[in-house]
């Protein structure tokens, strides 16, 4: 039997040979750390025979699909542990996340006592050091093991009643699950349980709530120390936390996941907004304002009330259903279709700011991060088919020039392709899927396919932004539409005076602009460049005698754009500089009886660094130069 690994070359094994063997016959360091195996893209485990020639792929925690093999496993090993003191306890699922895993329980809830014992079994466990076990039975088989476990006996049922159940073994422990698994549980050298939550079974708020456990879970020690280290710089940067400290966002229990903006924030909010829309004028956008309500029949008729309804406000006006905006895009649809077009007329940009509602559950809201009510820098590009892939190379040339060149985020690129609840003809998604795959290529830009991971109606293109944490947040989105303008016709007239359907590019570069603030926030550790600080400048008096040489100063930089405030407190200027340091004031300026006779300013930053004295025209020079160029 032929094995093929991905460097191309071959080896020849006994049929039945396991991944554990392959490993070892590669190296017994790659034995060690494997984890799981990838044979012709199906996952098995180590343990696992394979029967026929096949291409194979060792996993390590390493790969993105042996970490999350590995998590997986982690989850399981909290459901044992689970077990072990809540043997009342029903177990649902447990899946594993990008760098985390959760199992949802139904049980009253848990407490951090809890969790202290449930970490204190897990390590038990794991120095048990039990052999996982993979078995096949039948559905019936199955369903009288987990007789007590209606979660269960409804997974069950949905897998299908004529295929066979795997189930996983470890020590006194079983789970229903698809696997693939690690070998044995002592394999998970660091763990920690993050934290409690409450989630509907399903997701779905008819349904019980249920307990849910998040964890982390590591090969060694030192990657739990850096996670923790790393955690803990992040609760430092948490924008919830400098949101209400620097006073730039609100929100209330009576508005759920709905940002309230105070000045401070709204002052940030707006420069994005401004930044951005002299961007659209520099690259042939025309803006547009759309009604925040809209009747049913215009989501029929674009696919959002059968593929989206559920995360949408729906609401009686007239007597008749609507439903508050979730997304521009069909009513974008309805300004292309409002006169006749003609190819002359494309491509058409059309960007528009509204305000956006989507009915998230509120278990899942937090921060600016997860809202209902919410803003994009959102924009429909109505074009021809010839025009696709210079439009496509134009979005990705904008999404450089914001992330890379203007913010300096390093980013990754997605390709996302056809979902298994799809809109549309086959043909027409391998033909949309084409056109990204070219333009990407023709970049230059690497990228990595997500299959079934596309919007119902097109494939897209998403982007990955790494923070000053190495954290990584999905912002920027280009998605390429067939469906949504042949389903509300629009047409546009040929070279050939026959009609034709447009095609559709859904973009926003910056994507939510309250998510993007959240992650300036937390990337700038609340110190955001000159040109987005709503605390630019703050004049600090040494006496009162010098107010007036103050105000004067300020009320030149303001004249001149720039965010200046005085503080004329009769406080000690040591304790005036902290609290403005503390606010995140990017410039504070000091002056006193020797300012005034030199005309100066003398200047120190947020970050304690004398800058010394200024000429109060040169600095303010300074400041504008320094905006401009958005360092």
């Amino acid at each position: 039997m032929i094995i093929t690994l991905p460097d191309g070359s071959k080896k020849e094994f006994k049929k039945g040979v396991t991944g554990l063997e392959i490993a070892a016959s590669i190296g017994q360091r790659l034995a060690k750390d494997a984890l799981a195996i990838l044979v012709d893209e199906e996952m098995y485990d180590l343990s696992r025979p394979i029967e026929k020639d096949a291409s194979v792929e060792i996993l390590t925690y390493e790969s993105a699909e042996g970490k999350k093999v590995f998590l997986h496993s982690a989850a399981h090993l909290l459901a044992q542990a689970v077990k072990r003191h809540f043997p009342e306890a029903k177990l649902t699922i447990g899946p594993a996340l990008e760098d985390s895993f959760y199992y949802d329980i139904d049980h009253a809830p848990f407490t951090p006592d809890d969790l202290k014992k449930i970490e204190e079994e897990m390590a038990k466990i794991v120095k048990e050091d039990f052999e996982v076990k993979r078995k096949e039975v039948q559905p019936e088989k199955a369903k009288d093991m987990f007789a007590d476990n209606e979660y269960k006996q409804e997974l069950i049922d949905e897998y299908s009643p004529d295929k066979t159940i795997t189930i996983y073994t470890q020590g006194e422990f079983t789970d229903l699950c698809e696997g693939p698994h690690i070998p044995n549980t002592g394999k998970i050298k660091a763990f920690k349980l993050t934290k409690l939550a409450g989630a509907y079974w399903r997701a779905d708020q008819s349904n019980k709530q249920l307990q849910r456990i998040y964890g982390v879970a590591f090969p060694d020690g030192k990657m739990l120390d850096a996670y923790i280290k790393l955690h803990e710089e992040a609760e430092k940067r948490d924008h919830r936390k400098l949101g209400k400290e620097l006073e730039l966002f609100h929100f209330h229990d009576w508005s759920p996941g709905s940002p309230i903006f105070l000045p401070k924030g709204t002052i940030i909010y707006n420069k994005l907004v401004e930044f951005i829309r002299a961007e659209y004028r520099k690259r042939g956008y025309t803006e547009v304002i759309t009604p925040q309500l809209f009747h049913r029949a215009l989501w029929e008729q674009s696919g959002h009330w059968q593929h989206f309804k559920d995360d949408m406000f729906v609401m009686n006006v007239d007597d008749a259903e609507y439903s508050l905006k979730p997304m521009n895009c069909p009513s974008h649809v309805l300004i292309f279709k409002s006169k006749g077009r003609s190819y002359r007329d494309l491509p058409l940009r059309i960007a528009d700011f509204c305000n956006l509602h989507r009915n998230e559950l509120k278990g899942v809201l937090g921060g600016l991060t997860r809202v209902r009510k919410f803003s994009q820098d959102d924009a429909h590009i109505f074009c021809t088919p010839e025009q696709i892939k210079q439009e496509i190379l134009a979005l990705l040339d904008f999404v450089k020039f914001i992330y890379n060149e203007t913010f300096d985020f390093a980013y990754t690129a997605n390709l996302s392709t056809k979902p298994d609840k799809a809109m549309g003809e086959g043909k027409l998604w391998e033909k949309a899927e084409q056109y990204l795959r070219e333009a990407l290529d023709e970049s230059g830009l690497k990228y990595t396919v997500k299959k079934g991971e596309g919007a119902f109606y097109g494939p897209k293109i998403d982007f990955d932004v790494k923070d000053a944490l190495g954290r990584t947040w999905q912002l920027a989105t280009i998605q390429l539409d067939f469906q949504m303008p042949m389903r509300m016709d629009a047409v546009y007239e040929g070279t050939d005076s026959k009609k034709h359907n447009a095609v559709m590019i859904h973009r926003a570069i910056l994507g939510s602009i309250e998510r993007f603030i959240a992650v300036l926030i937390e990337h700038y550790a609340g110190k955001l460049p000159l040109w987005l600080s709503p605390r630019q400048v703050r004049i600090l008096t040494v006496a009162d005698r010098f107010n007036d040489y103050a105000n004067r100063v300020a009320g030149k930089y303001s004249e001149s754009g720039i965010l200046a405030e005085v503080d004329e407190r009769p406080e000690s200027v040591s304790k005036k500089v902290r609290e403005a340091q503390l606010d995140q004031v990017n410039y504070i300026l000091v002056v006193g009886e020797k300012e005034i006779k030199d005309g100066t300013v003398t200047v120190r930053t947020r970050n304690n660094e004398v800058v010394g004295a200024r000429k109060v025209d040169e600095f303010l020079e300074q400041l504008k130069k320094e905006i401009r160029e958005r360092k």
